[in-house]
């Protein structure tokens, strides 16, 4: 059984699959700003993805499982309502300052809302998938919490 201590946090980190892993509680917030952040919900050292957005099986740093979260459709649909968010006010306090023609608009705002989606996308979908581990949902439970 090998153990890494992490500097940064006062927690041992082992394979997932030993019964013995020792876990400080789950902070919701820290995990969900590890997944902003594009690292490993549990150590917040290595990387969660390993493609644009398909997840690591497992965390390089902690070997922690990731291979079981189910994020399914909750990233996009919170990714467009981020995006919603933004792009509207912004076109509605341009059309009503600057009275743009309609080229402009469709110039600007498709190419925006396109390329935050992109930007956005894996972050809130590491977001999501802290928020999982943080809740313990989806097979993110510890052995003896099962």
């Amino acid at each position: 059984m090998s153990q890494v201590l992490d500097a940064d946090t006062p927690k041992i980190y082992e394979a997932s699959n030993d019964a013995s892993r020792v876990d400080a509680p789950r902070s919701l917030w820290t995990s969900m700003m590890h997944g902003l952040k594009l690292k490993c919900p549990a150590c917040g050292e290595g990387k969660l993805f390993r493609k644009y957005l398909k997840t690591n099986d497992a965390c390089p740093h902690c070997n922690e499982d990731m291979s079981h979260h189910e994020a399914d459709d909750a990233p996009p649909y919170f990714t467009i309502l981020i995006v919603g968010h933004i792009v509207v006010p912004l076109m509605l306090a341009v059309e009503m300052e600057y009275r743009p023609s309609v080229w402009v608009h469709m110039a600007i705002w498709p190419l925006l809302t396109l390329v935050l989606c992109l930007a956005m996308l894996p972050r809130v979908k590491g977001a999501v998938v802290g928020v999982q581990w943080a809740a313990k949902m989806h097979g993110f439970a510890d052995k003896d919490d099962e």
